[in-house]
């Protein structure tokens, strides 16, 4: 118990390290997992053991935090975290995330150069055991394209709030030069470019593997007032993007307890029912690209709406039947 309360502690004091700004006491409660008393107790235990504990008057209430950081005593990692470095960057290799699975190797080598020569010795022989015990299942599809130097133009730009001038190869007019605000990246099967086009343009989608000639101009980028990634992804189901309609699907009995542990959308709402189905309802856009997951759901699903959903559904059943009848 004593262990555990420790290691508590020494949680609570990474977080007020790795922020800028500070703490309050209810925002330390809340990442600690305890009760306010219970923070007050850890705060003053904290202002004891690191002397640069900082207070923060921030009206109508304090914050706290340990700016100057905390020694490399406090920091080394262990066996199953840099295993989950380790093993994130190798499935973002796997799965085509070239960038991003180098940027992760550079934080563990940042990490392992950071440890002492003794600490880094006994934490291997773990280590290993832990990366030999455990590998990662890459679903089939396509893989995303990730070129470094089109990402790091793009990151630059949405960083520097500046536009973005590229050819783009794709769409109704292939190799026109499209002049954008860039507002951010959706990363999944294919990566796309989230940006708005021209003054009040509505954001849309752009793959990152149809833009040519990527380049970051002087002129300020104005995203359009109340943007959110988040609000933007959860209009559609993937990545698709258009109408947003209700969804309303019944899920059998004989597929019931796989849909009350499945997340089809983040605004889902799912009820069982009386005759052991489930209801499933939420908003969303993107009708085809729903369409294709629902395919695999087999006759454990109704679609109960929109009607154009269940006319896109007809259409891709239909076209399957006829290729494999030919």
């Amino acid at each position: 118990m004593r262990h555990e309360k420790a290691a508590q502690l020494l949680d609570l004091a990474r977080t007020l390290a790795s922020t800028a700004e500070g703490l309050t006491l209810d925002e330390m409660a809340e990442a600690a997992g305890v009760g306010r008393r219970t923070a007050e107790r850890m705060r003053d235990a904290l202002r004891e053991l690191f002397p640069q504990f900082e207070e923060i008057d921030d009206p109508p209430t304090r914050r706290f935090r340990i700016p100057a950081g905390l020694d490399g005593i406090f920091q080394t990692p262990d066996a199953e975290e840099l295993g989950a470095l380790r093993a994130a960057a190798e499935h973002f290799r796997a799965s085509g995330g070239a960038g991003r699975a180098a940027a992760l190797s550079r934080l563990e080598a940042k990490v392992l150069s950071a440890m002492r020569a003794p600490a880094r010795r006994r934490l291997a022989p773990d280590l290993e055991a832990v990366l030999q015990a455990e590998a990662i299942a890459v679903a089939p599809g396509p893989r995303p394209f990730e070129d470094e130097a089109v990402l790091r133009q793009v990151r630059e730009a949405i960083v520097s709030l500046r536009r973005l001038a590229f050819t783009y190869m794709g769409g109704s007019t292939p190799g026109r030069v499209r002049e954008v605000s860039p507002l951010g990246l959706l990363f999944g099967r294919s990566n796309y470019l989230v940006a708005a086009e021209g003054e009040g343009g509505e954001p849309r989608t752009w793959r990152l593997d149809r833009l040519a000639e990527v380049r970051v101009l002087t002129a300020a980028a104005t995203p359009p007032a109340g943007f959110s990634l988040a609000a933007f992804v959860d209009r559609s189901f993937g990545i698709y993007q258009d109408d947003v309609e209700d969804v309303r699907l019944r899920i059998r009995s004989h597929g019931a307890e796989e849909a009350l542990g499945w997340r089809f959308h983040s605004t889902q709402q799912a009820t069982p029912q009386p005759d052991g189905s489930v209801l499933v309802a939420f908003r969303a856009s993107g009708m085809r690209e729903l369409a294709w997951h629902l395919f695999s759901w087999g006759d454990k699903v109704e679609i109960l709406g929109p009607q154009r959903l269940k006319d896109m559904m007809a259409e891709q059943l239909s076209l399957a039947l006829r290729a494999h009848q030919a």
